[in-house]
């Protein structure tokens, strides 16, 4: 074996650490230093319950373990560790040839079980092997779960082509009514502008029906549009958002659900917050799917907290609750289509993934904090546009010269 070689097998010994565990002193301090001369980092104990004890305090990797001690057996020691530690290897070490104890050791989970006295270069040999088991069994695990995330975003992506064929239909299933609808809406407004109807009495109040109407058929016209994909980051429409009154607005769609839980939503916007260049539609959206969110994860009698910043360049929008948080495990996941942690039937695990889509088709990002017993906090960066352009009030979310779907 060449030089590099060598340096190669050392560099990579350095990384296994190992504890010798021997009531012979002389023994087991021999042993340590011909093998710290190889590039083990080494450590030592003298019986099994001081081995369990420098286990506890720092694991490491392989085990070399005198099956004959005072106190403790070898074999009870073997069982220890690998209840406790289960990802470390044991190497069982006997003066005495046992065939028992051989087989008891195997049995009880050992990687192997040698005699004294041994060759320096067999047992160092034997600790490579049994670190490389180590090594394979982490990289099988990667494997194993690498697999899982391709297989879980493959059938993600299949379910998405599907509720996207799905939504083509219903989109434009829905846009007819829409149309009817806001046909209707001119036409009442042409018959309230006739003489006759000058002096109705409730004039005002049917004018803001009608307002009302309309703004709701724009807005799912919206909605509709973006579930075609037909409203991206480069056909937005900016214009001047007041945040105050987009908050206010989206704080009004969700009341239904707040008095049912008795939840208190405590807009902190301050004074120098107010007008921000931005698409309000889809702004509006994102902030209706991200209220929504918090009131489901927020018990009864809690509290959400919208925040907002901005300067000139950007402005964020946070929205705090007091629920019971996100789990680690789930943090991950939390974006990925599908996914929920609600009950069947009462949730589609779409509500964060568009939400997702449509901030970063903005250009903007989303990010979450969160930690379990004390809530959770969505935040959203989004450029400000200082030289919006008006939306176009028959099509909403179309930018100027842009043709309607027929």
């Amino acid at each position: 074996m060449g030089e590099n070689q060598k340096m190669g097998l050392h560099n990579e010994d350095t990384r296994i650490n190992l504890l010798l565990v021997d009531d012979e002193a002389r023994f087991r301090e021999n042993i340590a230093r011909l093998l710290e001369n190889r590039g083990f980092i080494t450590r030592q104990a003298d019986n099994g319950e001081t081995c369990l004890a420098s286990l506890q305090e720092r694991p490491v990797d392989v085990v070399v373990l005198d099956v004959n001690m005072p106190g403790m057996h070898g074999i009870e020691v073997l069982r220890q560790i690998r209840k406790r530690y289960p990802e470390i290897e044991v190497i069982l070490l006997t003066g005495q040839a046992s065939a028992k104890d051989g087989v008891e050791g195997i049995k009880s989970g050992a990687f192997d079980y040698l005699y004294k006295p041994i060759e320096i270069e067999h047992l160092s040999g034997k600790i490579r092997q049994a670190h490389e088991k180590i090594r394979l069994r982490e990289r099988h695990r990667k494997e194993a779960r690498f697999r899982a995330s391709v297989e879980q975003k493959m059938a993600a992506t299949e379910r998405l082509a599907s509720l996207g064929t799905l939504a083509t239909g219903v989109a434009h299933e829905i846009n007819n009514p829409l149309a009817l609808i806001k046909q209707s809406v001119k036409l009442m407004r042409l018959v309230l502008s006739r003489k006759t109807h000058s002096d109705l009495k409730d004039r005002a109040e049917f004018e803001r029906i009608l307002k009302n109407i309309e703004d709701g058929t724009n807005r799912i016209r919206q909605i509709t549009h973006q579930m075609l994909g037909y409203v991206g980051k480069n056909n937005s429409a900016p214009a001047q958002v007041d945040l105050n009154d987009l908050v206010q607005d989206v704080v009004s769609i969700v009341q239904g659900i707040v008095k049912e839980k008795n939840i208190e939503i405590v807009p902190q916007m301050g004074p120098d917050i107010q007008h921000v260049g931005s698409d309000p539609y889809k702004l509006r959206q994102v902030l209706v799917n991200l209220l929504v969110n918090a009131i489901h994860a927020t018990d009864d009698g809690g509290a959400i907290t919208i925040t907002a910043d901005a300067d000139e360049k950007e402005f964020t929008l946070a929205i705090k609750d007091t629920g019971e948080g996100i789990s680690k495990n789930n943090m991950d996941k939390i974006f990925d289509p599908f996914f929920t942690t609600k009950g069947p039937g009462k949730g589609t695990g779409l509500g964060l993934f568009l939400t997702r889509s449509i901030v970063e088709a903005m250009g903007g990002e989303i990010t979450v904090t969160s930690q379990r017993g004390h809530g959770s906090v969505f935040s959203i960066r989004l450029p400000n546009d200082k030289d919006p352009v008006a939306p176009d009030v028959e099509n909403p979310g179309m930018t100027p010269g842009e043709q309607p779907e027929p």
